[in-house]
């Protein structure tokens, strides 16, 4: 949707402008106002049938309504105004839909554009539903100088409801083109997958540290090394709003794929000063990274909406510590928001890739939100062997569970010189209280001495609960994938999912009575290689694919058959 309108047509029926009349109060003096407006006799007959709704005045007919014979001048037009906006929130669930605001969008017009969720703006694109004239009006006095003020890019981009800013429509156009380009040609059509130049084997070379860094790079990469996604592909998003979040869209060899990461920086939220209001003031939030938010809950489900719209497997790089708990994200939604990320992934159609990077971790509620079963069949959880996954981090988990009795325990369990003192101190006499006191300082001493290392100790032994190992062993992740290889390893297992899922579909379509769980089970019977073996598995896809089709085809052949059966049964009974 190309935007740019000034909104629902206004209008009156101007046939009547020079021909009603004014019934004054004193005719002599108007200006003590008036009691209604009439038409005489002549001019009364003269308009056509229904033009106006009257009653019988001694001076003629005063008007009550006027309806006019014209279609497109009031409220029919916030009739059709409403349609139009229920068919473009209909039109966002049911294919995909992007906006391009290239010049000024009022009322009906703002709201379209929102609905359909995408928008591009042009720097002299705003978006408003009152004009800054008539809220200047409103408030008796001139605070607002232009239309910018009020929905221009300062104001859209930051909030959320612009996704990308362009100065001219030339780039305007180039955005479309490109968006367009991660978007399959129809709704149930597999990702747009395309030739890549960018070889989908090669190591994957910028890497994360465990200081804080820009995690664009590590799906970009840079010009010494490659990052993630195909060299040139990644395109991010809404990057104006909810700035400890990082979303766009890549290619993974030639896969579109949509992409969610964390700002491991310290990061602000600016929100400006209201004209309006003499006594406001600009604030600067400072937001940590590595932190939900509310504006970055809200972005990561927006973000998930639009990828699950547009058909886009999607990659989650998760590297959350938790939500923000302070009282002014608490009151600031944090908890409705946070919850909008479970209903985005249970209600995701698409394979979802959660992966923690080198030196990432996932922790507590950050952990909840986005745990596989959620949505069990589209969702698969990952990590680097440099990651880490827990309820709290280990300094916190050793100030509940690992205490300092805990570590005094230990050193005197461990430590040859403290297990020597403790023997020496048994073997005294109790009456010795001289030689007791003593050994005793130098246990308190030695103690002392080793309480920084024994807690670096402990901060270990809770550390290496975190690691990926046990991970793995309890079955929350699939599969430990170092970063180097990350790249190799989701291409294959993404472009064997296309393939899967496009059988299990055909599956459950030919047979009914098939959820997704058995129409799976039929094709891994039917593998004769490793079933863990991505690589191996689209390799067999790849050649046995007249040998699935026809067994979609004999089990689609039983099934109509069985309901035959089973109909003719019931019409025999």
């Amino acid at each position: 949707y190309i935007a740019c309108n000034s909104g629902a047509r206004i209008g009156l029926v101007d046939d009547l402008k020079p021909k009603f009349q004014i019934k004054f109060v004193d005719e002599a003096s108007p200006s003590k106002g008036f009691e209604y407006l009439y038409l005489t006799d002549d001019v009364y007959k003269s308009l056509p049938e229904g033009a106006v709704n009257v009653e019988k005045v001694p001076e003629g007919w005063a008007i009550k309504d006027i309806i006019g014979t014209t279609e497109g001048i009031g409220v029919e037009n916030l009739q059709g105004s409403g349609k139009i906006a229920g068919e473009t929130s209909r039109a966002y669930d049911e294919i995909f839909t992007l906006s391009y605001v290239t010049g000024r969008s009022v009322g009906i017009g703002a709201y379209l554009v929102r609905l359909g969720q995408r928008i591009i703006q042009m720097k002299q694109g705003p978006m408003l539903l009152t004009g800054y004239g008539a809220l200047n009006k409103l408030l008796g006095k001139e605070v607002y100088t232009s239309q910018d003020q009020l929905g221009g890019p300062q104001v859209m981009y930051p909030n959320g409801v612009s996704h990308e800013i362009v100065d001219d429509d030339q780039q305007g156009v180039q955005s479309i083109i490109q968006w367009l380009s991660f978007v399959p040609a129809t709704t149930d059509a597999p990702p747009a997958v395309r030739e890549s130049s960018d070889p989908v084997n090669r190591a994957v070379e910028w890497k994360p540290t465990p200081t804080p860094y820009d995690p664009r790079l590590m799906l970009s990469g840079t010009d010494d090394a490659t990052g993630f996604f195909d060299k040139g592909s990644w395109k991010e998003y809404l990057d104006g709003w909810g700035k400890s979040v990082v979303i766009g869209r890549g290619r993974l060899g030639g896969i579109p794929m949509g992409a969610i990461s964390v700002e491991t920086r310290l990061v602000e939220k600016i929100i400006p000063a209201d004209p309006a209001d003499p006594n406001s003031r600009e604030a600067i939030l400072p937001q940590a990274g590595q932190v939900l938010f509310p504006d970055s809950s809200y972005k990561t489900a927006q973000a998930l909406k639009d990828f699950n719209n547009e058909g886009l497997p999607v990659m989650i790089f998760a590297n959350w510590r938790g939500f923000s708990g302070g009282s002014r994200d608490m009151s600031g939604e944090i908890l409705k928001f946070g919850s909008m990320i479970v209903d985005a992934l249970r209600e995701y159609k698409h394979p979802i890739y959660i992966y923690f990077p080198p030196f990432g971790e996932l922790r507590g509620g950050s952990w909840v939100v986005v745990d596989p079963a959620i949505n069990e069949e589209k969702m698969t959880m990952f990590s680097d062997p440099e990651a880490r996954g827990g309820i709290l981090e280990p300094a916190g988990i050793v100030e509940i569970k690992f205490r300092l009795a805990d570590q005094l325990k230990a050193m005197h369990r461990i430590d040859p010189q403290l297990m020597a003192l403790d023997a020496e101190l048994e073997g005294t006499d109790d009456t010795d209280k001289t030689s007791q006191e003593d050994i005793k300082e130098q246990i308190a001493a030695r103690e002392e001495l080793l309480k920084p290392v024994y807690l670096q100790a402990a901060t270990e032994f809770a550390d290496l609960h975190d690691k990926t190992g046990r991970m793995k062993a309890k079955g929350v992740i699939k599969e430990a994938v170092p970063w180097a290889e990350s790249r190799k390893y989701f291409f294959y297992l993404a472009k064997r999912r296309i393939g899967q899922d496009n059988y299990v579909a055909q599956l459950k379509a030919a047979d009914s009575s098939l959820d997704s769980a058995s129409a799976l089970a039929i094709i891994s019977d039917m593998c004769t290689v490793d079933w863990d073996d991505n690589e191996a598995v689209l390799d067999f896809y790849a050649s046995n694919d007249d040998k699935i089709s026809a067994e979609i085809s004999q089990l689609k052949t039983a099934s109509i058959k069985a309901q035959i059966e089973a109909l003719q049964k019931e019409l025999g009974e």
